[in-house]
Protein backbone atom coordinates (compact mmCIF):
# COMPACT_ATOMS: atom_id res chain seq x y z
CA UNK A 1 0.00 0.00 0.00
CA UNK A 2 1.23 3.44 -1.08
CA UNK A 3 1.56 6.33 1.23
CA UNK A 4 -1.05 8.15 -0.64
CA UNK A 5 -3.44 5.02 -0.47
CA UNK A 6 -3.18 4.74 3.44
CA UNK A 7 -4.11 9.14 4.03
CA UNK A 8 -6.55 8.29 1.51
CA UNK A 9 -8.09 5.12 3.92
CA UNK A 10 -11.39 6.75 5.33
CA UNK A 11 -10.04 5.11 8.67
CA UNK A 12 -7.11 8.34 8.90
CA UNK A 13 -10.17 10.41 7.53
CA UNK A 14 -12.52 9.52 10.43
CA UNK A 15 -10.40 10.31 12.88
CA UNK A 16 -10.95 14.16 12.55
CA UNK A 17 -13.94 15.99 14.14
CA UNK A 18 -15.20 16.63 9.91
CA UNK A 19 -14.46 12.98 9.07
CA UNK A 20 -16.54 11.63 12.16
CA UNK A 21 -19.30 13.67 11.08
CA UNK A 22 -19.39 12.76 7.83
CA UNK A 23 -18.88 9.34 8.83
CA UNK A 24 -21.68 9.14 10.66
CA UNK A 25 -23.84 10.96 8.05
CA UNK A 26 -22.54 7.87 6.12
CA UNK A 27 -23.52 5.46 8.36
CA UNK A 28 -27.40 6.87 9.18
CA UNK A 29 -27.95 6.89 5.45
CA UNK A 30 -26.86 2.92 5.23
CA UNK A 31 -29.03 2.03 8.10
CA UNK A 32 -33.31 1.62 8.05
CA UNK A 33 -35.12 2.98 10.58
CA UNK A 34 -35.59 -0.38 12.27
CA UNK A 35 -32.18 -0.82 13.29
CA UNK A 36 -31.26 2.28 14.21
CA UNK A 37 -34.06 1.64 16.91
CA UNK A 38 -32.57 -1.90 17.38
CA UNK A 39 -29.51 0.60 18.29
CA UNK A 40 -31.07 2.64 20.80
CA UNK A 41 -32.92 0.02 22.45
CA UNK A 42 -29.08 -1.91 23.18
CA UNK A 43 -27.47 1.12 24.07
CA UNK A 44 -30.34 1.98 26.79
CA UNK A 45 -30.15 -1.83 27.91
CA UNK A 46 -26.83 -1.34 28.32
CA UNK A 47 -27.27 1.83 30.19
CA UNK A 48 -29.81 0.60 32.22
CA UNK A 49 -27.46 -2.35 33.24
CA UNK A 50 -24.08 0.31 34.22
CA UNK A 51 -26.15 2.18 36.11
CA UNK A 52 -27.84 -1.25 38.07
CA UNK A 53 -23.75 -1.97 38.23
CA UNK A 54 -23.29 1.30 40.22
CA UNK A 55 -26.29 1.72 42.45
CA UNK A 56 -25.04 -2.14 43.44
CA UNK A 57 -21.12 -1.29 43.98
CA UNK A 58 -22.24 1.67 46.08
CA UNK A 59 -24.24 0.03 48.25
CA UNK A 60 -21.61 -2.42 48.79
CA UNK A 61 -19.02 0.22 49.63
CA UNK A 62 -21.64 1.58 52.04
CA UNK A 63 -20.75 0.96 55.56
CA UNK A 64 -23.99 0.10 57.50
CA UNK A 65 -25.21 2.53 60.11
CA UNK A 66 -27.17 1.48 62.84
Amino acid sequence: MSEDELYAHPGWQWCTFEGAKKQLLLQNLQTTFREKLEWLEEAETLSLRLRKSREARSQENTPETL
